[in-house]
């Protein structure tokens, strides 16, 4: 065996050891939604992606999103519970996991709406202006993220 196919096997070795270890640190998520909402689903996909268990409940969101101490006003179409937190709308995943690695006292995170360009909301490339909100335990918020618009992606 030569040494450039030793080195690969020893790489893809360390690859399945190191990336199910990180799935596994990341804790399960569980989401609420209607069961004919498209762009819950492109949100559920892209915590998949970004290493996220995730179980979906298919049973509308109001009762979750009140059961966890979320304002109708930050309210979206879909509510998810990750780690004893609220996580309510388009958040982005690396905003979950800041939040889940720095363990603030609060009930979670809130993207208002329905922003496009948030993940599950994408739209050939454009984004409006939005922010990712922390929602402190008294229920008051402050911005934990920003992301500034984008133009769409010209096609030729």
């Amino acid at each position: 065996m030569d040494r450039r196919t030793m080195l690969r096997m020893a790489a893809a070795g360390a690859a399945s050891v190191a990336f199910p270890a990180l799935a596994a640190a990341l804790p399960g998520v569980r989401v609420f939604k209607s069961p004919t909402c498209g762009c819950c689903t492109g949100w559920v996909d892209h915590l998949r992606e970004q290493g996220f268990t995730v179980a979906v409940e298919d049973v509308g969101n109001a009762a979750a999103r009140a059961r966890l101490g979320i304002s109708d006003k930050l309210g979206s179409c879909h509510t998810a519970e990750v780690a004893g937190y609220a996580i309510e709308g388009h958040v982005p995943a690396p905003d979950i996991k800041r939040l889940l690695a720095s363990r603030p006292r609060a009930r979670g995170l809130a993207v208002p709406g329905m922003p496009i360009g948030s993940p599950g909301m994408e739209s050939g490339g454009r984004r409006d202006a939005y922010d990712v909100l922390l929602v402190r335990t008294d229920g008051s918020t402050s911005v934990f993220a920003s992301y500034p618009a984008a133009p769409p992606r010209k096609t030729t």
